[in-house]
């Protein structure tokens, strides 16, 4: 393996793709092997892929689309503890999420993950002396944990205190509220930036890469079989383990290989609204019961983000839709605390993901446990399932440990102790100073202040490459036509650092304009088309190729929305026409 070193060493790119998956095909070839190839581009496998290159091992990373493509995208988007575990007595996880809470909050990732506040509404006096119980030990095993806090501790409210604070919340049947904190994150860059972490110490990265098979000597295997999608060439990955962190797909994944019954996860729906900032008055979030669910009302920039579901999902993983049922529900359960509705016309943005859960023998999905497991039904393979974003460390950490014991037994590897708890992503190492010089890095990029805290927020110190980029080409400073919160450099930028190959890479993850703008996206998708269509070589057709499969994508997407169950839905969606599996995103 190769050690990188540098700025260089951190981008996903077109050229780096090919040269990962070169070198990870050179393995067989030289009859050398990768110690650790990971299956799957989502936080525990990006994870996944730092903790074993940081430990000395040779690491490969495959994923069959972008990465965050699936459920590591369309989460909560909080870094949270779970209050609702400690009801369900499951403090064990509540801690460990805690833990890795602070830790990313004050030492691995300060840039991308920040505090958040929320209220907890109090509807009957004996509430308080509950909720209140419970928020204390929250904050107690969190300060009691192996890292700092990084959050201020609860705080109760009187009615009139609460009023102050949110105008806009209902407040004639409270008894008042508590406040607290958790933490939020954008969940894709958060996966990205793993990555791209990874691929900074050594690890070969490579999307748009599937799974079709695997190598097997007698039981135990060996390495897989995969196809690069973007030239339909097959290759052969040689690896001493192979890591599969396929989240929802894992049962497919266990099928290749023969092992199925080792683990078995269920799908569970969860969707998000996205509302304008103006359509509710409040200077924090709120957090409260529903009949089915917990109800979060997020701020998010100039957004809410409002959700969620949790309901069984036995279609298609890739796109899971949200019907206009589950929109109603969400609707309804955040209008039972507002003194002004919202309706339909203030959706901004829709999304829907799915939990990987560990599946119990008759629970519905909302009770079933967060907690991961990892196991190994044939030798050289581990699999990790279940888990939530926020414990992605300690997923990663345990896939590797159970990974080494076959590393020992068959080549004698040294495998030392994980150490990610050590490694800030990149972006973290001197963001303090890089925030104290906000306006001086104003004046450089010649934009206002403010867009230097939403850049600093996604980049953190990576910002001088996008300072860079514009002192090199002025015109990159201005805002992308049609989602002026983002600036024209970030398209480029996504596409010669964090591995954008097609205009859904872009609007879906790289940014949120997809689900930031009343029109989804539409407006942006030929001027970011045309951006990327100068580094990535498109021509014309291309251009308009990429365009036509995202407004169908759109199109397709709101047609689903418009449907009663999840059935119909999946078949708007990707039903006989497939709209959305036509083109890049497939």
């Amino acid at each position: 393996m190769g050690i990188s070193t540098g700025e260089a060493s951190a981008r996903l790119s077109p050229q780096t793709r090919r040269a990962a998956l070169e070198a990870m095909e050179a393995t067989d070839l030289h009859g050398a092997e990768l110690d650790v190839l990971v299956v799957g581009g989502g936080v525990v496998g990006a994870g996944t892929a730092l903790d074993a290159v940081t430990r000395g091992l040779s690491v490969g990373l495959i994923e069959q689309r972008d990465l965050a493509s699936g459920t590591s995208s369309r989460s909560s988007k909080l870094v949270h503890g779970g209050l609702r575990y400690l009801e369900m007595f499951d403090f064990g996880l509540v801690r460990e999420a805690l833990e890795e809470r602070g830790l990313l909050l004050t030492r691995l990732a300060p840039h991308l993950v920040r505090p958040v506040p929320f209220l907890y509404p109090l509807h009957h006096p004996w509430q308080r002396p509950y909720v209140g119980a419970g928020l204390a030990l929250y904050d107690t095993m969190a300060a009691a944990g192996a890292y700092p806090r990084g959050v201020p501790t609860h705080r109760h409210l009187g009615r009139r205190q609460v009023a102050r604070i949110a105008p806009d919340l209902r407040t004639d049947e409270l008894s008042g509220a508590i406040r607290y904190h958790d933490a939020q994150v954008d969940d894709g860059r958060l996966v990205l930036t793993i990555a791209r972490t990874a691929a900074h110490h050594g690890a070969h990265v490579a999307t748009r890469t599937r799974v079709i098979g695997f190598l097997r000597e007698g039981e135990r295997v060996v390495g897989v079989r995969a196809r690069d999608l973007e030239s339909g060439r097959e290759l052969e990955v040689r690896a001493r383990v192979v890591v599969n962190a396929a989240g929802v797909w894992t049962d497919e994944i266990q099928e290749l290989v023969g092992g199925r019954g080792a683990l078995h996860v269920q799908a569970s729906k969860g969707i998000h609204l996205v509302v304008p900032r103006d359509r509710i008055r409040s200077e924090a979030g709120f957090i409260t019961k529903t009949a089915t669910s917990v109800l979060f009302v997020i701020p998010w920039g100039r957004h809410w983000i409002i959700g969620t579901t949790d309901t069984p999902w036995d279609f298609d993983l890739a796109h899971p839709a949200a019907s206009r049922a589950d929109i109603d529900y969400v609707l309804d359960s955040v209008n039972a605390i507002l003194r002004e509705p919202l309706g339909h016309e203030d959706v901004e943005g829709v999304y829907a993901g799915l939990r990987p859960l560990l599946r119990g023998e008759s629970e519905p999905t909302s009770r079933i446990s967060r907690e991961h497991t990892v196991v190994t039904p044939v030798p050289g393979l581990v699999m990790i399932a279940g888990g939530k974003l926020t414990t992605y460390r300690v997923m990663a950490r345990d896939a590797i440990d159970a990974a080494a014991h076959s590393l020992r037994a068959t080549g004698n590897v040294e495998v030392r102790p994980s150490i990610t708890d050590e490694v800030p992503l990149l972006g973290a190492a001197g963001f303090a100073a890089r925030r104290n010089q906000r306006v001086a890095l104003a004046h450089r990029l010649g934009i206002h202040v403010s867009r230097v805290d939403h850049l600093l927020g996604r980049y953190g110190t990576l910002i001088d490459d996008l300072v860079e980029l514009v002192r090199a080409r002025p015109e990159l400073a201005e805002p992308i036509d049609g989602a002026d919160d983002y600036l024209t450099a970030e398209v480029v930028y996504a596409v010669t650092h964090e591995g954008a190959q097609h205009l859904d890479d872009v609007l879906v993850r790289r940014t949120l304009i997809s689900m930031e703008t009343f029109d989804r996206g539409v407006h942006a998708a030929e001027p970011v088309a045309r951006l990327m269509a100068d580094e990535l070589g498109w021509d014309a057709a291309r251009v308009a190729e990429e365009v036509d499969h995202y407004l169908r994508r759109v199109e397709a997407e709101r047609l689903s929305q418009e449907k009663l169950t999840d059935q119909e839905a999946d078949e708007a969606l990707v039903g006989p026409r497939r709209v959305v599996d036509v083109g890049p995103d497939s």
